[in-house]
């Protein structure tokens, strides 16, 4: 079978149904002078008084024999030889509300001043067609289609239409005047001609102009002979007759005119079907079952209709024996038991003093001790949160317990959220990763995330600006903490007021809190929408406190300096990108733009704190030491000066989401400082990036050359790279203890460190290492196990970098592999903390993360194994380091991508 795509219409929400009216065909017949004055009305009439008078025409859905929309009409059109109004009408309904039963009611209006009747509307019905919007295969219609109109009548839009668009075949008749046989000929040719003129216009027939102004004008006379003919064939005419006035209805019975209107439906690029909006089911009950209990699930009970009844509506007698009748019961949605849940109350509203006293005994105590070592992740049963609130007092010495005790509140009882607010002050201080999971999506109580927030204070500024990307996001999580949905919540948000406080009093936060803020606010994708004004909100209260401290009128200023650079490296980016010239000249035309005066790029006075990094002060660019990178974007090499007489490169690009790449290098920076806390210096390089848009962004440049360009410069040996940049001879392997060990240290930092995250499409290319030994890796596409390539290994180990440490048999391989035990076992004890992280992206719009919300954490909490010991685990990730090591498709993918980039070059 031939490949078939379509659409349903279900998927069009946001486009309205269109139609536009073409024209109208036909011919008047005379009316007698006798009727003239047996009913003068009918001089008042526009269409009698000027066979091209004014009319216009209204559009209007119904469905069901009800109308579904209000009617449109067509603009005023002064009318010369025809009637043709060429204008497309939007009616108020979207394709996808539209029903499988839905029909356009169309109706031609004639002006008749003389009979306004109770209307006022000064006109009569000229006559109307009624045409389903889908056709028997319940496809949409589309294109040009030739509507009957039926004379005299308005559009009824009944689902038993008396004004159907097209009239059931009609039988011979003997004494037709134009004759059956020419009169059958002429309709089925300009049939014919019809079909064949759709088929052109949907693309099937090739189209010649020459060719095809002669054939429309032969088919506008075959139309009019064909009408002419139509006409005179009718029986039995009668003008005076059909003019006559119903003296019941007051209407005019139907003449025998024939007119056609034509209008078209849209197009579009493959066939839409009918598809109705699918409903979720009932919901079923969500109440956890206790661990360890005896409550199964029954089945329903089989219940078969009696005898005589009628079940499947074709009468008594054959009955379908077994049915089960469906009913829907509204408790069944309930999320927990109404009696449970009443029995709860009433048990967590009893304040006794015995309570301060309980203690668990040692099976309880245990039990309590299990769901303590829970992750952030793990859901907390009705049987767990019960035992958490009857022992809270107990539990108030555990840091441990808060997060657990928040959850197994009920904080829309006012009584049970009174009580454990009293609570959350005397509980044990909790740790930065606790208060961050506080602040998460889950957590809609106010009392605890402002609670979150008093601990988060409690940090300095290097502390929280590790934690800032996050706390960015948890804005979009206060707002849902409005039971109205109102965006202005945010205006008594403690964790606003408190970023906001802590940016404008810091030069470093300040900086970053605006740009990050600056990013969101520039994302105008769908997902971001609601969150758009709050950001913008946000941004504003963050610019008047800063009016109201003694430097903040300076920075404000600074921010704006900030911007117009960004600006003019934008620019720079996009010419020297879209420029059609070999990189060379793209080279010679950056420097030239950077050396003009105009552009106020090789002296910046005073001093420009660098968004990138506002420790660093720049005084001007470097326009000799500008290039263009070779890279699909054309990214700009850039060299600051800076106040210190040093210079700072960076790489500036336009094009590009570098949000995803900011996420990885944030994490990476927080887990070198984790390890250095357990004092294991790993020998990371975090370098800088920072988003300035959501297609544009700066990132730290560090002097290196990738794996593959050192293996290619040094005959396929990276042992003979260090060894070139650091020679000691009286060291093993050649190469200066110090360098070897950076790299030993690194490469076990990043092969963690990346297998953790998830970062996929490794190879050579993106493997850098810098003259001193440190290793790492750049361009973070993928994470979180997404890789674009097939089969690709979980870590990124390949034959370079052993070889680079002189083959697996030698001991540096073993110190390797006891750096890499280190770091993951020091990363797991931290595994709350760095979940709870990427628990805070959850909305954010970045694209590993967007495409599966709910599985983004899951899948770093697989990679910890926190559900294995910690000997268990270590086996497991050594098993995960000699498979990689022993790997034949890293060293496949590695050179099918060299063969083509080196094909692309």
């Amino acid at each position: 079978m031939e490949t078939f795509s379509f659409a349903t219409s279900s998927a069009l929400n946001k486009l309205a149904v269109h139609v536009r009216i073409d024209r109208l065909d036909g011919h008047h017949k005379a009316i007698p002078y006798s009727v003239l004055l047996s009913r003068p009305d009918l001089r008042h009439r526009a269409s009698i008084t000027n066979p091209h008078s004014e009319l216009y025409v209204t559009a209007q859905i119904w469905a069901d024999s009800k109308p579904l929309t209000v009617p449109v009409q067509t603009s005023y059109k002064s009318f010369k030889n025809a009637r043709i109004w060429n204008e497309w009408l939007s009616l108020p309904v979207t394709y996808s509300n539209l029903p499988l039963s839905a029909q356009l009611a169309i109706t031609i209006w004639d002006l008749s001043p003389a009979e306004a009747g109770e209307s006022n509307l000064h006109a009569v019905p000229f006559g109307g067609t009624t045409i389903p919007l889908f056709d028997s295969d319940n496809t949409l219609q589309k294109g040009r289609q030739r509507c009957k109109v039926h004379r005299h009548k308005a559009a009824d839009g009944l689902s038993s239409s008396m004004t159907p668009w097209v009239n059931p075949p009609a039988r011979k008749s003997k004494k037709d005047v134009a004759g059956p046989d020419t009169l059958n000929e002429q309709v089925a040719e300009m049939g014919r001609l019809e079909e064949l003129l759709k088929k052109q216009e949907m693309g099937d027939i090739p189209q010649d102009p020459w060719l095809d102004q002669m054939l429309f004008r032969k088919m506008m006379k075959l139309r009019n002979e064909a009408l002419k003919a139509e006409s005179v064939s009718k029986r039995h005419y009668s003008p005076t007759k059909e003019l006559q006035r119903d003296s019941e209805k007051g209407e005019l019975e139907p003449v025998n005119e024939n007119f056609y209107l034509d209008i078209e439906l849209p197009r579009f690029d493959h066939p839409i079907v009918f598809a109705d909006v699918e409903y979720p089911p009932p919901p079923m009950s969500q109440a956890q079952v206790a661990p360890g209990s005896d409550v199964r699930l029954r089945p329903p009970p089989e219940v078969s209709f009696g005898p005589g009844i009628d079940v499947n509506g074709n009468g008594y007698g054959d009955s379908d024996v077994g049915r089960l009748i469906q009913i829907y019961d509204p408790e069944v949605g309930q999320l927990e038991n109404p009696a449970e849940a009443k029995h709860r109350r009433l048990v967590r509203s009893m304040q006794t003093g015995a309570e301060r006293e309980m203690k668990p005994n040692p099976a309880v105590r245990d039990h309590l001790n299990r769901i303590m070592s829970y992750g952030p992740l793990h859901e907390i049963n009705l049987h767990e949160k019960d035992m958490i609130w009857k022992f809270r007092y107990y539990l108030l010495r555990d840091k441990r317990a808060l997060t657990k005790f928040v959850k197994s509140v009920n904080w829309k009882d006012p009584s049970e959220a009174r009580s454990a607010a009293s609570i959350l002050p005397k509980w044990a201080e909790i740790d930065v990763d606790d208060a961050l999971e506080l602040l998460g999506p889950q957590i809609e109580s106010q009392v605890a995330r402002a609670y979150a927030v008093e601990r988060l204070k409690k940090a300095d500024d290097d502390e929280l600006l590790l934690y800032l990307l996050q706390l960015v996001q948890a804005l979009k999580f206060e707002i849902r903490t409005s039971e109205t949905g109102d965006s202005d919540v945010a205006s008594d948000s403690s964790l606003k007021n408190f970023l906001v406080t802590r940016a404008s009093n810091s030069l470093t936060l300040g900086n970053y809190f605006h740009w990050y803020l600056m990013v969101e606010i520039d994302d105008r994708s769908e997902e971001q929408a609601p969150h758009h004004e709050m950001f913008a909100r946000v941004e504003f209260e963050f610019l008047e406190a800063l009016e109201g401290t003694s430097e903040g009128a300076a920075r404000k200023k600074t921010f704006l300096r900030q911007a117009e650079l960004l600006m003019i490296l934008a620019k720079a980016s996009k010419d020297t990108r879209y420029a059609r010239e070999d990189r060379p000249r793209k080279i010679t035309r950056l420097k030239k733009f950077l050396a003009d005066p105009k552009n106020e790029l090789i002296h910046i006075d005073p001093p420009l704190p660098l968004p990138l990094d506002p420790a660093v002060e720049v005084t001007g660019i470097i326009p000799d030491k500008a290039s263009v990178l070779k890279s699909s974007l054309v990214p700009l090499l850039l060299t600051f000066r800076t106040t210190t007489n040093t210079e700072y490169p960076i790489m500036f690009k336009t094009g590009d989401d570098l949000r995803q790449d900011q996420l990885v290098i944030q994490i990476i920076t927080l887990m070198d400082r984790l390890l250095r806390k357990e004092n294991l210096d790993l020998k990371l390089s975090p370098y800088r990036i920072l988003a300035t848009s959501t297609s544009a962004g700066a990132v730290q440049f560090l002097p290196s050359m990738s794996l593959a360009a050192a293996v290619a410069k040094y005959k396929g040996s990276l042992l003979a790279y260090l060894r070139a940049n650091n020679p000691d001879e009286a060291a093993p392997l050649g190469v200066r203890k110090e360098a070897m060990d950076t790299y030993i240290k690194s490469c076990a930092g990043y092969c963690v460190i990346t297998y953790l995250l998830g970062v996929g499409d490794r190879h050579l290319d993106n493997l850098l290492i810098s003259p001193s030994g440190h290793f790492f890796h750049v361009d973070f596409g993928y994470i979180l196990g997404r890789d674009p390539k097939p089969f690709a290994p979980q870590m990124k180990l390949c034959k370079e970098m052993i070889e680079g440490m002189g083959g697996s048999p030698h001991p540096n391989y073993s110190a390797f592999k006891s750096y890499c035990f280190t770091a993951y076992s020091t990363l797991r004890k931290s595994s709350s903390l760095l979940l709870n992280l990427f628990a805070l992206m959850k909305e954010a719009n970045i694209p590993d993360i967007a495409m599966e919300k709910e599985r983004a954490v899951q899948k770093v909490e697989e990679r910890l194994l926190l559900g294995m010991g910690e000997e268990e685990a270590l086996g497991q990730f050594e098993r995960l380091i000699e498979e990689s090591k022993d790997s034949w498709m890293p060293m496949v993918i590695d050179r099918v991508h060299g063969f083509v980039q080196h094909w692309r070059a």
